[in-house]
């Protein structure tokens, strides 16, 4: 018997052997769009294990698995799909992108597009990556209804204006929130040199997943007092469950300026300024006298020297991009490192950019309730930086040098005897660098306390460290100490601690209920110090400890903090009927004492009329949604003490003192911004969708530096008074062209309106006037206010201007005169857009693809306020643009140029003759790839190469005449050029690896 059962027992063991290899089984496959073509690269993952797989270049794949389990497919791009296991498996992934089911980022949280009651726009990585800019921001412009993207100017630290539906704040901050995974970023310019920094600069397109904008209140009251410019959500790349990849950009890329304005040369510069010095002073002796001051020893009667000072400035653009990512992941632990290197050399003669980010996201789910992980991210950004615009060493401003002078003499040192300070001086004796480090980190833990309700705890920290370097040797322009160094050091932090709870369940199959509810700490403090040192030994010497005497230093701290607590409750009944409530109150130590809090609503509501049996599966109008909402926010971007009482301190005679600096107010608080928004959204024929809504916002308490009596001891005090008023139209229009095996097209079109109105005015609606602008009520904010140029007068070559003045009747004046101080300014134009439109084209043809936007602004002007020097018929002796020689000389002339006097102030009053309008349409990006294919790919381990190149602001369509629509003084001012540079035009190539 025992030897029976011993046989018995290894017969037991046999059969379940096999019995286990029995239930094992290989399951092979193949991935392709829903036009067949293959998929390479995308993860497959039994559900509820580790086992997974990844399909080749030609789509096929074959993987551990049983009939019955569920197959996970994803690829990045596409709609995540879950298929039963079969003996022979074709897999279809469709595009992700337009889809109903795309889900969206909210605030603390996530939501289905097709249920969306909110204004929310969006792109994702495939359309940003590989577009060849420096910034982020740069990369979505046109790809975002309602939403304008301006860079200052073309210098790669240039600054940038984001509007979103509009101007709404005059005197307060205008700009976004920006949010990154949840952190509230530091967005503050922390230049000293007079020209804004971009601090976003800091993060690199090759880590980011998808930006969502919040544009109106029902998706942006959930920030509450920072909404009211809109909030920006960033979204980093995350490991998906399956196998690991590896993937690597590489692109090379050149770039020049848009657009180069024609100056006189050395010929067309004497025979106007000689013509103008007969004119003015009645001979040439005094313009002779100048063409020798110019000339220095060199023989300008024989032309010897005709520098292009223009070209000087200019120079050919550089860029390189390198990145890689590592992600992938379990069912239980998910990866995605990154890391990317930028070398941007400008447009602009010295300016150049280095910046190295590195990134890790990690999750771990430690039980089926528990998961916690961590993003952290670094980055250093260090730039070569030039002068403002403003600055006579701002390398633009050399086109105001004659033609006649050398720019370097034959030694190669360069001219110091120039009509203004010669900037190639500067940049051989001086420098100023500017060194950015951004740590940025979450980590997080997420507990479900049962299956419908989960509570998140989110710790995070943003750190903008920022150092800025600067230094003149002796020979540098205006140097009066042998050498001066300087050098700051500022660091702002923000901390922020989070806890909520989110309940998500559905009721009877029909009543969807989602809630968030919770609070936030955030904390923020910025230290700030600055040294200036002078009288060095010798140029080798380049930091501050190298000069003798200590000449000035300053230091400052300070803080504010924020504590909130937030809601929000979205009900879905049927699928057909959305209602969503959200609030959000906020505290705040920027505040005066009595309005310490604020609280901040927003109620929205959408019908999805397509659910309705008369609607349903109805093969032409495949979905219809109604949508409409209200909210208020608030605009807490008045700086930290402008409800502060303050004192400065004043030392006299190496005595310490006090003075009084600022008038307390303790009712001071927020701007408030009330919003509205009606949409619709359909789609036809599951190839078209649109979606259209109207909005307007009313933002009332704007902040005003107010006039107080002298005997109240300050001149005057910080009120909330005043409002205006944004409304306009967003369209948005995606198409599926061709759909077929072959080939596909689709295509994107969105189109804004805005008028951004002033409401009331301070001091019983008086208007506020600045150099050029006017804030008044009845008109758009910040209008250009100038006094009218009529042209020339053809009998003898006067400027002319309208009276404008006002007459018994009401009426204004419009006769002309010739005396500039006789004519009354008027409101003369907008500067910004009263329209905008972007339209993205995406053809893929076999493994081909291409894709273009074009973008346009129209209805703005550009005031350029350098213009009274460089277009003036030679006034003075700076350089003048080609234009000038249609000046009047003869009576009867017919020109809109006046006659040349040298020192007559002919025309150069500040006036609309140097008013333009900036309407434009601009290729801003195109982008051909070719993907590889054959054995050889396979056979190196990849799983995709595509090879590509890509442009940037290829082709611009203007009658503007500077030097760019989208240019701007970066100083000062509202819609001025002022010697701003124009942006770049880069074209790259570039490679793409995934294994």
């Amino acid at each position: 018997m025992k030897i029976k059962f011993k046989h018995f027992l290894s017969l037991l063991i046999v059969l379940s052997v096999q019995l286990t290899f029995a239930q094992e089984s290989t399951v092979s496959g193949k991935v392709t769009d829903m036009g067949g073509l293959p998929v390479p690269g995308a993860n497959i993952v039994v559900k509820g294990t580790t086992i997974s797989a990844q399909t080749g270049f030609d789509g096929d794949f074959t993987i551990n698995a049983k009939k019955g389990q569920i197959l996970i497919v994803s690829f990045i791009g596409m709609k995540t799909v879950e298929i039963p296991v079969s003996a022979s498996m074709l897999i279809k992934l469709s595009d992700a992108s337009n889809q109903l089911e795309t889900v969206v980022v909210v605030g603390y949280g996530t939501q289905s597009k097709k249920k969306l009651t909110d204004n929310i726009a969006r792109v994702t990585a495939k359309d940003i990556q590989q577009i060849p800019v420096s910034n982020v921001q740069n990369a979505l412009v046109g790809k975002l209804a309602g939403v304008q993207i301006t860079q200052t100017n073309g210098k790669v630290d240039g600054g940038i204006n984001i509007r979103v539906r509009g101007a709404a704040s005059i005197s307060a901050g205008t700009q976004p929130l920006y949010v990154l995974d949840g952190i509230p970023l530091v967005t503050t310019n922390e230049s000293s040199n007079g020209a804004p920094t971009n601090p976003l600069l800091t993060l690199s397109p090759n880590e980011i997943e998808s930006i969502d904008v919040l544009k109106d209140a029902s998706s942006a009251a959930i920030y509450g007092a920072r909404g009211a410019n809109g909030v920006v959500l960033i979204t980093t790349k995350r490991g998906k469950e399956g196998k690991g990849t590896f993937s690597i950009n590489l692109s090379q890329g050149v770039s020049q300026a848009t657009n180069k304005r024609k100056w006189l040369n050395a010929d067309q510069y004497i025979e106007l300024f000689t013509e103008a010095s007969i004119n003015g002073l009645g001979d040439a002796a005094e313009a002779e006298d100048a063409f020798d001051s110019f000339a220095v020893g060199t023989d300008w009667r024989n032309r010897e020297v005709d520098t292009d000072w223009q070209d000087t400035a200019f120079q050919d653009g550089f860029n390189t991009d390198a990145d890689f990512s590592v992600s992938g992941g379990d069912a239980n632990t998910r990866y995605f490192f990154s890391g990317a290197y930028n070398n941007t050399t400008g447009i602009i003669n010295s300016n150049a950019l280095e910046r190295v980010t590195a990134r890790t996201n990690v999750s771990h789910k430690l039980s089926d309730r528990f998961t916690a992980g961590m993003n952290l991210s670094f980055s250093r950004s260090e730039i070569s930086r030039v002068q403002d615009d403003n600055s006579f060493t701002t390398p633009l401003q050399a086109v105001a040098q004659s033609p006649l002078s050398p720019d370097r003499f034959e030694d190669g040192t360069a001219n110091p005897n120039t009509l203004y300070a010669n900037y190639l001086l500067a940049i051989d004796n001086s420098f100023w660098k500017t060194l950015m480090r951004r740590v940025t980190g979450k980590v997080y833990g997420e507990f479900k306390i049962i299956p419908s309700l989960k509570a998140n705890s989110d710790f995070s920290y943003d750190l903008l460290s920022q150092t800025e370097d600067a230094w003149y040797g002796k020979d540098s322009p205006f140097m009066a100490t042998d050498g001066e160094a300087y050098a700051t050091s500022v660091n702002n932090e923000t901390y922020i601690f989070s806890n909520y709870l989110t309940f998500d369940k559905t009721f009877g199959e029909k009543h969807d209920i989602n809630a968030v509810a919770g609070m936030e700490f955030n904390k923020f403090n910025r230290r700030f110090q600055s040294v200036t040192s002078i009288y060095f030994p010798n140029d080798s010497f380049q930091t501050v400890d190298g000069g003798a005497e200590v000449s000035a230093g300053s230091g400052n701290e300070t803080d504010y903090t924020f504590v909130s607590q937030f809601g929000r409750i979205t009900y879905s009944f049927d699928d057909k009927y959305i209602f969503k409530a959200s609030i959000r109150r906020d505290g705040s130590s920027r505040f005066g004492k009595n309005e310490r809090f604020g609280t901040f609503p927003a109620f929205s509501a959408g019908w999805i009329i397509s659910e309705e049996s008369f609607l349903k599966d109805n093969a032409t109008l495949t979905f219809l949604k109604l949508k409409g909402s209200w909210g208020k926010l608030g605009n807490a971007e008045l700086g930290n003490f402008a409800s502060r009482q303050l004192y400065g301190s004043n030392p006299y005679n190496l005595k310490s003192g006090l003075s009084f600096t600022q008038a307390g107010n303790d009712n001071l608080t927020w701007e408030k911004s009330t919003q509205i928004d009606f949409g619709v959204e359909f789609g036809l024929l599951n190839r078209i969708s649109v979606e259209a809504d109207y909005y307007k916002k009313n933002t009332d308490g704007l902040l005003f530096s107010v006039p107080l009596a002298l005997s109240s001891g300050a001149t005057s005090i910080n009120q909330n008074i005043g409002e205006v008023q944004s409304s306009g139209v967003e369209f948005t229009l995606n198409t599926k062209n061709i759909d077929s095996d072959k080939l596909k097209w689709n295509t994107s079109l969105n189109i804004t309106t805005n008028q951004s109105e002033v409401i009331s005015m301070p001091n019983n609606n008086k208007d506020i006037i600045g150099t050029f602008t006017i804030n008044r009520v009845g008109e758009n904010i910040s209008s250009f206010f100038l006094a009218e140029y009529a042209g020339v007068d053809p009998a003898n070559g006067d400027a002319l201007y309208v009276k404008n003045t006002l007459l018994a009747d009401g009426s204004l004046d419009k006769s002309t005169t010739n005396d500039y101080a006789e004519a009354s300014r008027v409101v003369s134009g907008n500067p910004f857009p009263t329209l905008m439109a972007g339209m993205t084209n995406t053809i893929n043809y076999k493994g081909i693809d291409f894709s273009f936007t074009f973008q346009g602004e129209w209805g703005a002007s550009i005031y350029n306020s350098a213009g009274k020097y460089q277009s003036v018929a030679a006034d003075y002796f700076d350089n003048q643009t080609v234009d000038q020689l249609d000046r009047w000389q003869n009576p009867g002339d017919i020109t809109n140029v006046p006659q040349a006097r040298l020192y007559g102030s002919n025309g150069t009053g500040e006036s609309t003759r140097f008013l333009d309008k900036s309407d434009f349409v601009r290729l801003r990006n195109l982008t051909i790839g070719y993907s590889l294919s054959g054995n050889a790919i396979k056979e190196l381990g990849m799983s995709s190469v595509r090879l590509y190149a890509t442009g940037v602001n290829l082709l611009t369509f203007t009658n503007y005449s500077g030097y760019d629509p989208e240019a701007r003084r970066d100083d000062t001012g509202i819609g001025e050029e002022f010697y701003s540079a124009p942006p770049a035009r880069t074209i790259a190539l570039g490679v793409n690896i995934n294994f």
